[in-house]
């Protein structure tokens, strides 16, 4: 069930926004030292700016870098023991747009320092992001080379295969209900930077079936959901190749990718799902 919220926020479409925040009596310019992320990206992102010794508990769905498993959980991204997140006695709490609202103001009644970072809605929401977490804790002129770095990778993808022939692509983030990515998610960019043609774009939210996606009869399936090779996501290929006459099933082009990588993306794991999913979507490009 849980699941299915962190799905719906990924394909939902969501205005850019910076990170708001609640700092009641902490001086602006002060540097964290006891951190409490509230989500996956936000961990993966204190990581990667390499402030992960400042970071003191996490939630249960924070498993990227490995690392991250070992830190202690104060609950799930839904829900969250405030009990032991005051017990932890954190100068910066980062909340993520699936906090709850009853929970987030009573850390912000507390007196609690509350920095919340909405889903980005696309790679440059990703990296607008960083850049503000990376002065959050004063680690700026690292965040900047990061992003650069990231955006210079994903402008290789961008222009390598920019010439090729558009591809049909569904990628599937969700299964009960059937969800893909749609226009306003990041999610969305992974196929526009690759040359690929959404299927779900114009959607206004990512709800599907499949006779809609038999209809639109895509070249390629990308399988991003939990359960990897041996369970949801195994059962989901496995139901695609029952539609012998569709193109991905013809042409053996239904490929399961890791979720984790996918839809909780740090700007370097941005560039990385990019990547690969760019050559799912262009195999031919690999000879």
């Amino acid at each position: 069930m849980i699941f299915a919220f962190l799905v719906f926020s990924l394909i939902t479409p969501h205005s850019p926004a910076l990170a708001k925040e609640n700092s009641p009596d902490k001086p602006l310019h002060s540097v964290p030292q006891r951190i409490i992320s509230l989500g996956p990206i936000n961990t993966e992102n204190v990581y990667l700016l390499g402030a992960d010794d400042r970071l003191v508990a996490n939630t249960s769905y924070c498993v990227r870098p490995a690392a991250a498993k070992n830190k202690q959980k104060i609950g799930s991204v839904m829900q969250v023991s405030l009990e032991k997140i005051i017990s932890l006695k954190p100068d910066l709490v980062l909340a993520t747009g699936l906090t709850q609202q009853q929970q987030l103001q009573q850390m912000k009644n507390m007196g609690l320092r509350v920095v919340q970072f909405q889903q980005p809605s696309s790679f440059k929401a990703i990296c607008n992001q960083f850049l503000q977490l990376g002065h959050l804790l004063g680690v700026e002129k690292k965040a900047q080379e990061i992003v650069e770095q990231a955006q210079h990778r994903v402008q290789a993808v961008t222009s390598r295969y920019a010439a090729l022939s558009q591809q049909k692509v569904f990628l599937q983030i969700g299964s009960q209900p059937l969800f893909s990515s749609v226009k306003g998610s990041f999610t969305n960019d992974y196929i526009v930077y690759s040359n690929g043609i959404n299927i779900a774009a114009n959607q206004k939210n990512g709800t599907m079936n499949y006779e809609r996606v038999l209809a639109h009869n895509p070249d390629v399936i990308i399988i991003a959901i939990m359960g990897t090779e041996s369970g949801i996501a195994a059962m989901e290929k496995k139901k695609w190749y029952k539609f012998s006459g569709m193109k991905a099933v013809l042409n053996n082009r239904i490929h399961i990718i890791d979720p984790d990588l996918v839809c909780s993306p740090s700007p370097t794991t941005f560039a990385e799902a990019l990547e690969q999913i760019a050559l799912l979507i262009h195999p031919e490009s690999s000879t």
